[in-house]
């Protein structure tokens, strides 16, 4: 077996790339997705990529794949129907939320419809307390009618999530052997093991969540996994979680949640690797495909991994309209700004892009597939910045005349502007609308983002990169080489990992240090257990820790590493300084007068990271990288005569001087006037933003 895959299953396109482990080369692919089945659409990108190698299925040794399949299940509202077993008086849970609103001010607010309606939410009779003692044992018969009314009302799968069952898991386990024996046809997610933390809404939505997902999921990684194997694939089947690590398939299938954001993850993953190999560890990755764009800060390397998200916003912008999910998750933003982002204008006679998008079907009007509104591509387009005839390397061609009648109907005639100057602005709205996104996710985080490079990857990226730059003032950019394709080539540089976690809720000073190495210790090794159901020898495992920590008293709280050998005493005044160290980078400031809190500890067991060559080998010859050149708009000369250049042909070392455009087949790098370009060892393209560069003509 010599090859390892990568597919990412994007809103409007497939990715996919092989790599060959004898001869170091990569492989890729790039169609159109299948929304309708997208199963169909990862087979055909095998075949298409397996094809174009000359690849022997049988020689495949791992398939690691990234989907959207989870997200738009939930957006969507097509997940499975659920039924929920909750501690009796708990029913009401998923409605009351946090008991607060979203946005104070609006008087028609409405609150996310919980994924279990009320008919399906049932208590059962049991308590156990917070120090996880047994206050009243489960009413076997109670227990019995109650799945029974959830089997008569058609779920196909039960969340359990009992009170306190993070402490003590007894009842929520009694109660799934009670289903399996008498409903063994009905998938059951417990609290205890799909989030066993504090914090009963985060809690029992999480379990929800996982419940609603699994049996789709079930069906879908089933089936992948037998055509797979029809096609004489003799590897395994990887996926990828929205932690930025990998999961086997059947890790997967048990725990669907983890996979909300796992195209983006694998996008984040190949970024950090890249900043590790240019020497720039303070970086914004910048990943804009078909149907959004997303950005996550590297600093010093690496991207925090948040502990909780949202998905599926009533509103998109507004946090708290969605539904918590309590897993690992890389820290990102994402904007319904994409290259398929359809342009309208509002009530008011303003353009807007986003975030309804044209996705792969009908797709932009220039795709020629019966799409008739104007999108961001439409513009790129029309602005010169893609090339008709060299659209996925040649294999797409763009009809220019169908996104000039798109853009006219829709944006110019309303306006009253010519097509030119409605198609930058399309591509403007587009840049302002992601660098305002990108600024506060930076802000955030207490990072000033004028102090970080643009590393922008995905099919749109390299073309917006230079405005976005502009405007959030980054000194430099890095458009990596398979910048198009950077989700999948980041699922080829992710290590199978697992994260256990446990809450134990204790000030630092009365921790229970014995009890604590215990649940350490048990949380590693149920890690390591993990890892060896996906063939990792025990002597390649590697083991970090950490803990949730706030002040006493507060709601929200931070990571914070936790050192790997046993923890005594002495070890109480290190743990608080490394929480105000992380306080401090957050919100500038730490009270050393007010108590500290651990609350859950976590343990992440993973193997090495796969090593991979992204050396740049220039597959054609030239003497000269220029292949030609076309009119191409810039805000402050107009339409202008730019160079192109042919990526493959550019060597370490190359310089460039904007205004100019630099080709591949999965995407375009559109640099500026004034701009210095040079090539780096890795063929990275590192783009040096002029000094007196202007937002206002980004």
């Amino acid at each position: 077996m010599r090859y390892r895959m990568g597919i990412d299953i994007g809103g409007t396109f497939t990715d996919v790339v092989l790599e060959d482990l004898r001869q170091g080369t990569i492989q890729l692919g790039k169609l159109l997705t299948t929304p309708e089945d997208p199963a169909a659409g990862v087979i055909d990108a095998t075949k298409q990529i397996l094809a174009k190698a000359g690849a022997a299925a049988a020689d495949v040794l791992v398939v690691i794949h990234g989907t959207t399949l989870a997200t738009n299940a939930v957006i969507e509202r097509k997940g499975a129907t659920t039924g929920l077993l909750t501690t009796d008086g708990f029913i009401d849970v998923l409605a009351i939320g946090r008991e607060s609103r979203y946005d104070h001010y609006d008087l028609q607010l409405e609150p996310p419809e919980p994924l279990v309606p009320r008919s399906r939410r049932c208590g059962v009779v049991e308590r156990i307390d917070r120090d996880g003692a047994v206050v009243r044992s489960i009413d076997p018969r109670q227990l019995s009618a109650q799945v029974d009314n959830l089997r008569k009302a058609g779920v196909a799968s039960i969340a359990v999530c009992y009170l306190h069952s993070f402490k003590n898991p007894a009842h929520e386990r009694a109660t799934a052997n009670h289903i399996a024996m008498v409903a063994p046809d009905i998938l059951v997610s417990s609290s205890s093991d799909v989030s066993p933390e504090l914090r009963e809404y985060e809690r029992t939505s999480t379990t929800v969540i996982n419940a609603y997902l699994q049996p789709i999921m079930e069906r879908y990684l089933e089936r992948l996994e037998n055509e797979l194997k029809q096609l004489g694939i003799g590897g395994t089947l990887h996926l990828m979680l929205s932690s930025g690590l990998l999961a086997t398939a059947a890790q997967a299938r048990r725990f669907p949640t983890r996979l909300i954001e796992s195209g983006p993850a694998g996008g984040v993953k190949l970024a950090t690797h890249y900043a590790k190999l240019s020497g720039q560890k303070n970086l914004i990755a910048f990943d804009m495909g078909g149907t959004t764009a997303k950005a996550s800060v590297i600093h010093e390397g690496e991207v925090p991994v948040a502990r909780e998200f949202e998905v599926a916003r009533v509103e998109r912008f507004k946090r708290g309209s969605g539904f918590p999910v309590r897993v690992p998750c890389v820290e990102i933003v994402e904007i319904g700004t994409g290259g398929g982002s359809i342009a309208w204008i509002d009530e008011l006679g303003q353009l807007q892009v986003g975030p309804s998008s044209a996705g792969s079907v009908p797709g932009a009007a220039c795709y020629d597939r019966g799409g008739t509104n104007a999108t961001v591509t439409d513009a790129d387009l029309v602005l010169g910045y893609l090339d008709p005839n060299y659209f996925l390397g040649g294999e797409m061609r763009l009809d220019v005349d169908a996104a000039v009648q798109a853009i006219e109907s829709k944006v110019a005639m309303p306006l009253g502007v010519p097509v030119a100057q409605a198609a930058w602005g399309i591509h403007r709205v587009a840049n302002e609308e992601m660098a305002s996104a990108f600024r506060i996710h930076a802000m955030e985080q207490g990072r000033d983002p004028s102090r970080y490079g643009l590393l922008c990857f995905g099919g749109a990226g390299p073309v917006h990169a230079f405005g976005v730059a502009r405007i959030l003032r980054s000194p430099s950019i890095i458009s990596p080489a398979l910048a198009g394709v950077a989700s999948a080539l980041g699922f080829l540089v992710a290590p199978v990992a697992a994260e256990t976690v446990r809450s134990y809720i204790a000030r630092l000073e009365r921790i229970d240090w014995n009890y604590l190495n215990t649940i350490l210790d048990e949380l590693a090794d149920e890690g390591r257990g993990l890892l060896r159901e996906a063939g990792i020898k025990d002597q390649a495992i590697s083991v970090l820790r950490s803990a949730d920590m706030q002040y006493v008293g507060q709601m929200h709280d931070i990571a914070v590493s936790v050192p790997s050998s046993r923890l005594g005493p002495a070890d109480e005044d290190g743990l608080r300084q490394a929480f105000y160290v992380r306080y401090r980078e957050l919100f500038q400031r730490v009270v050393t007068r007010v108590p500290v809190e651990a609350l859950t500890w976590r343990v992440t067991v993973s193997a090495p990271a796969p090593e991979i060559d992204l050396r740049w080998r220039p597959t054609v010859a030239a003497i000269n990288a220029r292949k030609g050149e076309r009119p191409v708009y810039f805000p402050e000369r107009g339409f202008l005569t730019t160079p192109i250049f042919d990526r493959y042909t550019l060597r370490p070392g190359d310089r460039l001087r904007g205004p100019a455009i630099v080709e591949e087949r999965e995407s375009t790098l559109v640099v500026g006037s004034d701009a210095q370009v040079r090539v780096d060892s890795y063929g990275s393209l590192i783009v040096d933003m002029p000094a007196n560069q202007s937002a206002e003509a980004a």
